[in-house]
């Protein structure tokens, strides 16, 4: 069975793709939505038996690399934290395959389509379920090709190709770092089993598992788009809609964190790598909300939200909160796909317009996917009682709940975040829904709620915005709750859970939520009744600046491209040039080759029928020889005792082999 979760979406992916013509568009449709389906299914059972009845399953296939110690099964572990995983992993890919069904219709490439969403759900799936860092490594370098694959579906269009080879080149650069960590692993531990490796942390050097550590984490800051590694995210939005909604909601994205949440028992023992996670996760969540506020293209102010959570995921992860972390990760992953598919409803509906300045006024036109996405934003925004509440607000207080500098660092930014996210939450809300109409009148005419493919995903996954994390959240983040076993570990010192819950004043616990209030009255307030704000803004040359300033996403691109991609151009042109064309050439065989031509040529005009040359080199020839036969008597040639006889063979050789000797002759 625990395969079958594994296989099926894989079947599915090769029915549609490599037999996509044979069984036509709604074949592929009927088989990819079914094979995920089971999954879902399969993967609801597991939950039950590996979460509630604690009984984790081990599955090893067949070994793969035996080399001397180093021994690496294809091996698969069925634990807590993998079977939460599958949870948001399979219903959610579910939903967009349905979703897709109607939303792609008019794509002349639908069995491709399909064909790559399935392969995308089931790499994600041998990441979450590979029992040593090889077998997740194959899901995670997997979801990176298909993610490429995905982001440049629509591949005559050069942006979707641009925003493909960024995505795919960013994340080589986390891949590097997280290739050199499995490196030191196996260096540091002689295995890459999760099992054993974890097993000897607390017996290993603190330095050598701090390097391990940061090693991980850059692999997961390209994958999860934390600072500096972020700029391809929001250009993964050329692809359709429904893949948004994958990567951002249940995969790629999630993967990073997947890793350093599996990760426990090594990042516990290095409080360095833990002090790195939190600043870069709080600093993450603070500069991403801080440029969404600005954007204007729909599916980018999602995007950057997205980037925002998963700072708060990070940081949950530097102050050892996992199981909280994982929590976000869950419940992020259902609001975000309701708020991905819900504007994908938006953009399909309205002329394929993404820029919120050209809509308004939909809720006329568009009153369910209005209240699906009004669902998602106050879940987002951490609405007391809604899903995102339980776990975003349990962050921001487990911080504080650390009382040390890196705690209060990721309060102040967290808070902070909280209110600016509601702030652009509620700026996509009113000018998408609630402002005066501002596109065409034929856009308004021609735009309708869409039909039951589209509206059965966001209705579910507006019941899990609204009720999984009441329902969930005592499991996985009450005080006292053992779910998660052994799959995490949190070390005794680093459990703050009792100080956030009971010893924090009120007006701590309170402040984000107050926060998120004031922005969303703010953003209904500025938006909605005086839509001349921003103009009012940037006719300051302060308000320019600032809006130049986060509209260019704190020129992170800028600096990207002026100092960082054209120094590598440079010295690719220099490399190219210089060492391939220059050095290799010279002594390569083209060079060898050319040197021996001209050696020939050059010793060819000696011979130049004057006696009196001849009798030159013949006098040298004689004093060389003389030179070597009393060489010992004149200076100390131990280094050249054993060749020296050679030497006098070869002089006398060619004094024998001579032209005046052959011409005496």
């Amino acid at each position: 069975m625990y395969l079958s979760i594994l296989v099926l979406p894989l079947l599915g992916s090769f029915v549609s793709g490599l037999m996509g013509r044979k069984i036509g568009v709604t074949g592929a449709h009927i088989i990819t939505c079914t094979c995920l389906i089971l999954s879902s299914i399969l993967a609801s059972i597991a939950f039950y038996e590996v979460g509630f009845c604690g009984s984790p399953v081990t599955i090893n296939l067949t070994s793969w690399i035996d080399s001397e110690f180093m021994s690496i099964s294809w091996e698969f572990l069925f634990d807590q934290l993998t079977v939460s995983m599958l949870i948001p992993v399979l219903y959610i890919s579910s939903l967009i395959h349905i979703f897709s069904t109607d939303y792609m219709t008019e794509d002349p490439h639908n069995q491709r389509f399909f064909s790559y969403l399935s392969l995308f759900t089931f790499f994600m799936l041998v990441l979450v379920s590979g029992a040593n860092f090889f077998v997740m490594f194959i899901g995670w370098e997997g979801i990176g090709v298909v993610s490429y694959l995905l982001i440049n579906f629509w591949f005559t269009r050069i942006q979707a190709n641009k925003a493909a080879i960024l995505a795919f080149t960013m994340n080589r650069v986390g891949d590097m770092g997280l290739s050199i960590g499995f490196f030191a692993i196996f260096a540091l531990f002689g295995s890459l089993d999760f099992s054993t490796v974890f097993s000897l942390v607390p017996l290993m050097n603190e330095t050598g598992i701090t390097i391990i550590g940061l090693l991980l984490l850059m692999g997961a800051m390209a994958k999860s788009a934390q600072i500096p590694l972020h700029s391809w995210l929001p250009g993964s939005m050329e692809g359709p809609t429904p893949v948004s909604a994958l990567i951002h909601a249940a995969t790629l994205v999630t993967a990073g964190l997947y890793l350093l949440v599996r990760s426990s028992p090594l990042l516990e023992y290095s409080s360095t790598a833990l002090l790195v996670i939190t600043l870069v996760g709080a600093s993450t969540a603070f500069f991403a909300a801080t440029c969404g506020l600005v954007q204007n293209d729909l599916k980018r102010i999602i995007a950057f939200s997205t980037i925002s959570q998963l700072g708060y995921m990070v940081m949950a992860v530097g102050i050892s909160q996992y199981n909280v972390a994982l929590m976000h990760v869950i419940n992020h992953a259902f609001f975000k796909a309701l708020l991905f598919l819900g504007a994908g409803a938006v953009i399909h509906s309205f002329s394929d317009q993404q820029d919120v300045r050209r809509l308004g006024g939909l809720i006329n036109f568009l009153p369910f996917t209005y209240t699906a996405m009004l669902v998602g934003s106050l879940s987002l925004l951490a609405t007391p009682w809604l899903t995102g509440f339980y776990s975003k607000d349990l962050i921001i207080e487990l911080a504080y709940g650390q009382y040390s500098f890196s705690g209060i660092y990721a309060y102040i930014l967290g808070s902070l975040t909280a209110g600016i996210t509601a702030f652009y939450s509620f700026r996509l809300i009113s000018l998408v829904f609630l402002t005066v109409p501002n596109g065409s009148k034929n856009s308004y005419l021609n735009s309708h709620e869409a039909n039951l493919a589209v509206i059965v995903p966001l209705f579910v996954l507006a019941l899990f915005s609204i009720f999984f994390g009441f329902v969930f959240s005592d499991l996985f983040v009450g005080v006292g709750s053992d779910f998660f076993a052994n799959s995490l570990f949190i070390h005794p010192n680093n459990i703050s859970i009792i100080e956030a819950e009971f010893s924090l004043p009120i007006l701590i616990k309170l402040l984000p939520s107050i926060l998120s209030l004031f922005g969303a009255l703010l953003a209904i307030l500025l938006y909605h009744n005086n839509t001349s704000f921003v103009i009012d803004l940037t006719e300051t040359s302060l308000g320019r600046k600032i809006y130049t300033f986060l509209n260019g996403k704190y020129l992170f691109d800028v600096v990207y491209n002026n100092y960082i991609i054209s120094v590598g151009l440079q010295l690719g042109y220099t490399i190219s040039k210089v060492i391939d064309r220059g050095v290799i050439e010279l002594l390569g065989p083209h060079g060898l080759s050319n040197i021996f031509t001209n050696t020939g040529n050059n010793i060819s005009k000696l011979d130049n029928g004057v006696i009196t040359t001849y009798a030159l080199y013949i006098t040298l020839g004689i004093l060389a020889l003389l030179f070597l036969v009393f060489a010992p008597v004149l200076l100390d040639t131990s280094l050249f005792s054993e060749i020296r006889l050679i030497i006098i063979y070869f002089a006398s050789l060619i004094i024998v082999l001579s032209p005046q000797n052959q011409n005496s002759n």
